[in-house]
């Protein structure tokens, strides 16, 4: 963890000097003439909403006993031992009382957490660098939600902290959290079933199995109703072999059609890896009504709304449109006059890597899967080619911080 003063008597207000927790714990703390009175015990922060915990003071072992010295009386944290700025305190053993230790002014706030040396623990490590010594540091807010607070978790609002978290995000949390971390992380999230969903698909696929594997058949078939069909099939396929058909005939009709057909390829295929939720439309379309398709797929995801695919009576695929092709294209113009008649495509059956070397040599966001007769059967996205490209521990590695991480919080 580390702390972070906004402005005070240890830094100006536009410097920034961050600590390790770790270094400060035991150190000795004196009086203003120098003489030590004990040793550093605890630092004390105020939750308050979305703002980073304000640090509100220290509690110092004093002759056996644990004293509160609020944060205004600390003059510096740079020196050994600390020094404090009276000559009087508060003897009083120190107890952690609700309601108490509220400033509105204040200096020091915990601004991180150490997630590589410690990735389960929220307190105990404060950094003055992102990189010092080979540590990792998230921002506090990745992890506000996990905090049991319970007189403060109103304020604090915990579902709606978990609901700005990316999916990825969340699942890297319950990658790494311990089993009460994770029940409390999987609660908060199942009240938003779309958001259930999408967490279930960043998750590594053992952790997704065994989370999956202790619910009720109804319960999986609820989550898996609302992932990607592809996704789903995965989940599927990886359950003992004598729930797979339970939880097939809980699914709604038009997705356990979906997967049942996915479940048909060989996973390290491209029919294994494709999804089947996309956009087509017939060749003779005008390119206005074809945007508009686009706009209402409110389902789809992102990626496979790149393009749009021109097909006959048959199903046959006669044309890819791209997004920006058709935005820039005259509305009244039919979507086969913009497409490609003679797309990069790719047959069910072609291996995963093949698929990736065609996608980079000819940049492609998504790729079409079609049959022998050339009948659209599917269409990959670049996402789902990195997934499965990528080494298998990519989960594990750090993600970079974007440049103006380390200038505030900007949300």
């Amino acid at each position: 963890m580390t702390t972070t003063p906004a402005a005070g008597p240890s830094a100006p207000a536009d410097h920034k000097t961050r600590l390790r927790l770790s270094q400060l714990l035991k150190r000795q703390v004196a009086d203003r003439s120098g003489e030590s009175i004990g040793r550093l015990a605890d630092v004390i922060v105020r939750l308050r909403g979305t703002d980073y915990p304000l640090v509100t003071g220290l509690v110092a072992a004093v002759g056996g006993r644990e004293i509160f010295v609020p944060i205004d009386q600390v003059s510096s944290f740079d020196g050994d031992p600390l020094k404090l700025t009276s000559a009087r305190l508060d003897l009083r053993h120190f107890e952690r009382r609700e309601g108490e230790l509220a400033r509105d002014d204040g200096e020091w706030v915990v601004s991180g957490v150490d997630t590589r040396r410690r990735p389960r623990r929220l307190f105990g490590l404060l950094a003055a660098d992102n990189t010092e010594g080979g540590q990792v540091f998230r921002d506090w807010h990745d992890f506000e939600s996990l905090i049991g607070h319970q007189g403060s978790a109103l304020l604090r609002g915990p579902f709606a902290r978990v609901r700005r978290l990316k999916p990825a995000q969340i699942a890297d949390l319950l990658e790494d959290a311990s089993k009460e971390e994770e029940t409390e992380i999987l609660g908060r999230v199942h009240a938003d079933p779309e958001l259930e969903a999408d967490v279930f698909e960043e998750l590594d696929e053992d952790l997704a199995t065994r989370l999956l594997g202790a619910r009720t058949d109804q319960e999986i078939a609820d989550v898996l109703a609302r992932m990607r069909a592809d996704d789903a099939a995965d989940a599927i396929a990886e359950l003992p072999q004598q729930r797979r058909q339970p939880v097939l005939d809980l699914l709604p009709a038009g997705q356990r059609t979906k997967v049942l057909t996915l479940m048909g390829f060989n996973a390290t295929s491209a029919g294994g890896l494709m999804g089947v939720d996309f956009v087509a439309v017939p060749t003779m379309t005008s390119v206005s009504d074809a945007l508009a398709r686009v706009r209402e797929a409110v389902s789809l995801q992102p990626e496979a709304l790149t393009s749009v695919h021109a097909v006959d009576y048959d199903g046959v695929l006669r044309g890819v449109a791209r997004l920006v092709t058709l935005v820039q294209a005259d509305p009244g113009a039919t979507v086969i006059d913009v497409s490609d008649t003679d797309p990069v495509r790719v047959g069910a059956g072609t291996d995963i890597v093949d698929v990736a070397v065609l996608m980079t040599d000819y940049n492609l966001i998504t790729i079409p899967v079609v049959d022998d007769e050339r009948r659209l059967l599917g269409v990959i996205t670049v996402d789902d080619v990195l997934e499965v490209t990528l080494p298998d521990d990519w989960r594990r590695r750090e993600a970079a911080e974007p440049p103006d991480a380390r200038h505030g919080d900007a949300r």
